[in-house]
């Protein structure tokens, strides 16, 4: 029995809520590093951090659906659950390594500003 059309609908499901659920809380955490970079402009801020809101939607949910063409057959049960966890692990580890060269490049920007 081929197990990876359940696997996918599994997969998309875990790794759609963990990037919406990140992205809701790094695009309001956001503003404050935005408004750090174009002061006394709240407006552009908030729309600057809507358009990498979208990027950040758009990139990481393409990464998964495109992931789904190097999966093998799933023939069980335990295959199915060592699949979708290996996979999401990838993803949950792409997305912190992006989240932390982010903060790297904004924090060296903006001391570059300060200094």
């Amino acid at each position: 029995m081929n197990l990876n059309i359940i696997g996918y609908f599994i997969y998309l499901a875990i790794t759609i809520f963990i990037i919406l659920k990140v992205g809701k809380i790094c695009y309001r955490n956001g503003n404050i590093y935005v408004a750090e970079l174009i002061p006394n402009h709240v407006d552009i801020c908030q729309k600057i951090n809507q358009v990498l809101l979208l990027a950040y939607y758009l990139l990481n949910i393409g990464y998964c659906a495109m992931t789904l063409i190097s999966w093998q057959k799933i023939s069980s049960s335990t295959q199915l659950i060592e699949t979708i966890g290996i996979k999401t692990a990838v993803i949950i580890f792409i997305i912190s390594i992006l989240h932390y060269l982010n903060i790297i490049i904004l924090t060296r920007y903006i001391h570059k500003l300060i200094k």
